[in-house]
């Protein structure tokens, strides 16, 4: 056997406890940090399992002690030495390993490093755009790693969980076809067909159809996706999505036996028991009470209706909104009482720059009164039932809003989200998920002047919807179901279309013709001529998941390889120019 000139480890740095204490082993990592103290060096020794301090005492390893004068950061070793306790004054309790040390007999220094750019240590402040350029450092850290480790604990978890309830896993194509899904697809150019071009599939959403109709059932896939879309901190070019699919099955089916799947992904990841069932609002609900339909239910602020209150009021600028069809609506702010002069005029200022022309508030006073801009125009008939409904303790502050149903809803969910920053306590509730249902099926693209789809043109109306199509589309209904976490959208699904006329239906309203639709979507219409089963499914983001699993403020942290803001690799200097012999290849020309 080829000998490398290094010995292999015998145990991962991390891993090492006091009841390995006496015992030899061989280490191999990173140095993390050197400490001279004199007669003794110390090490701490990183892998990906965590740290261990090594000690090079040369009483006990003259050779060893005169190597590491000269080991430095990031340096590769291959330790050999025997486990021993710390002196009870020296124990870390912070480190997994914090009651043992190595004691070094030997050492090899397996590769050098270069000084790296930036500190690899948790907690380093660094530019992002430095620590993508040098990922493979940032990566290192532990609380970079610790992100991947349960990445590969939740996909697992996934996996065994899916596995035993009868799915089957199936790859899709990555090269497919350009359909008109939403976002813009990444084309690839066809070499053996010139002038044509596969697509990088936005979703598999036309295949587990497919699938379904193929007779297969249930089908999952753990699955990379492509979207040309403007970047933000919770979405990325490329992505991951646990994709699922069923038949014969209705949104119940669906919702329990996703409920089920979550409480064994974060049992097996975290340790944490979720409660069943999680909390439904509809989508009409959830737009009145949160002004958004992924509200973040670890706060309370749930918006209070005062249309009626003001519609014969003295306060003539809301009494006019409420007679002409707006509304006035409010929610008392968590975590803010007896507020300064200060404070108030930051809510105004605040609300002026999410657009609107002003804001109105009132705080509680003892002997239910209420202070306000606008208390010399409200009687006892307007403030009594105000106090009330919004159930006032003295110094409690209401914030109120007058308008259109969708600028109020807007307006109070950016002041919502900008009290919970300012002002709420940390929630005791670390996980809070809520399914979303009943979305509407359309949306008016006001633009365009059409309708388009609210989730996607292969979603079911819900039965009693289907009489509204052709008269009142924008009031019919979809059988879908968002799932929400700490308000963040995770994943969304729906009760598929599997009748072909329906779905002609459906195209039609969308503005494609027969002609169009099988242009587009022929493969899945001749499908569906071949006895298409019930069925629908869902799809959940992994990376948003691990995200908020692990605590993270964006995805780029979930993603070993991540693009920037302008969706580029900074690390691998992506995307690139291509010669012009590639160029002529492809028979394309730049112009």
């Amino acid at each position: 056997m080829t000998q490398h000139g290094w010995n292999k480890r015998t145990h991962y740095c991390g891993d090492l406890r006091a009841a390995d204490a006496g015992r030899e082993v061989v280490l191999n990592g990173w140095v993390q940090r050197r400490r001279d103290h004199g007669g003794l060096i110390f090490l701490d020794l990183r892998d990906r399992a965590g740290i261990a301090q090594v000690v090079f005492n040369p009483q006990i390893s003259p050779e060893a002690h005169a190597a590491a004068e000269d080991i430095r950061g990031e340096f590769v070793l291959a330790v050999e030495g025997t486990v021993g306790r710390r002196p009870e004054v020296a124990v870390n309790p912070n480190l997994g390993t914090g009651e043992v040390e190595v004691t070094a007999r030997s050492v090899q220094v397996v590769s050098t490093s270069k000084t790296p750019p930036f500190e690899v240590k948790d907690g380093v402040k660094v530019d992002e755009s430095l620590r993508l350029r040098y990922r493979y450092l940032d990566l290192r850290r532990p609380e970079m790693a610790g992100n991947f480790v349960m990445r590969a604990a939740v996909s697992k978890a996934v996996r065994d969980f899916l596995d035993a309830e009868g799915f089957l896993e199936i790859e899709t194509p990555m090269l497919t076809k350009s359909t008109p899904e939403g976002a813009r697809d990444f084309v690839v150019p066809a070499r053996l067909q010139p002038g044509h071009f596969f697509a990088l599939p936005q979703s598999p959403q036309l295949f587990k159809q497919i699938l379904m109709v193929a007779g297969f059932d249930r089908y999952y896939q753990i699955v990379r996706c492509f979207r040309d879309e403007d970047l933000r901190a919770d979405r990325q070019p490329e992505f991951t999505q646990i994709d699922l699919e069923m038949s014969f099955i209705e949104s119940e089916d669906i919702i329990g036996l996703m409920e089920r799947m979550f409480t064994k992904v974060f049992a097996g990841a975290l340790g944490v028991e979720l409660e069943l069932p999680f909390p439904r609002l509809t989508h009409k609900e959830a737009m009145s009470l949160y002004g958004t339909d992924r509200p973040d239910l670890r706060y309370g602020m749930a918006f209070l209706e005062f249309t009626d209150v003001f519609g014969s009021s003295g306060f003539e600028l809301f009494k006019k909104v409420a007679q002409e069809g707006g509304v006035v609506r409010g929610f008392k702010v968590q975590g803010l009482t007896n507020p300064t002069r200060k404070q108030l005029e930051a809510l105004v200022d605040k609300a002026k720059e999410l657009g609107a022309s002003g804001l109105v508030w009132m705080v509680g006073e003892e002997g239910n009164g209420l202070r306000s801009p606008i208390s010399k125009f409200l009687g006892p008939a307007e403030m009594h039932p105000i106090s009330e409904r919004a159930r006032f303790w003295p110094g409690e502050v209401l914030l109120l809003a007058a308008g259109s149903q969708a600028e109020v809803n807007e307006l109070l969910a950016g002041l919502r989200a900008h009290c919970i920053e300012e002002f709420s306590p940390e929630p005791e509730e670390c996980f809070a998920f809520a399914w979303v249902m009943d979305f509407p099926l359309f949306d008016w693209d006001e633009e365009e002047k059409r309708l388009k789809s609210n989730h996607h043109p292969f979603t079911s109306p819900d039965p009693e919807s289907i009489p509204l199509l052709e008269e009142k589309p924008l009031e019919a209904l979809s059988d879908s179901y968002d799932l929400v976490l700490n308000g963040v959208e995770i994943g969304g699904g729906s009760i598929r279309i599997h009748d072909r006329e329906l779905q002609q239906r459906i195209f039609n309203l969308l503005g494609l013709d027969p002609e169009e639709s099988r242009e587009k979507f022929g493969f899945l219409l001749e499908a569906f001529e071949y006895g298409p089963p019930p069925h629908g499914g869902i799809a959940f983001g992994l990376d948003r998941l691990v995200m908020l699993m692990a605590g993270r403020a964006t995805i780029r942290d979930t993603i070993a390889f991540p693009k920037t803001q302008t969706a580029s690799d900074l690390m691998a200097g992506a995307p690139d120019t291509i010669s012009a012999a590639q160029l002529k290849e492809l028979r394309l020309r730049l112009s």
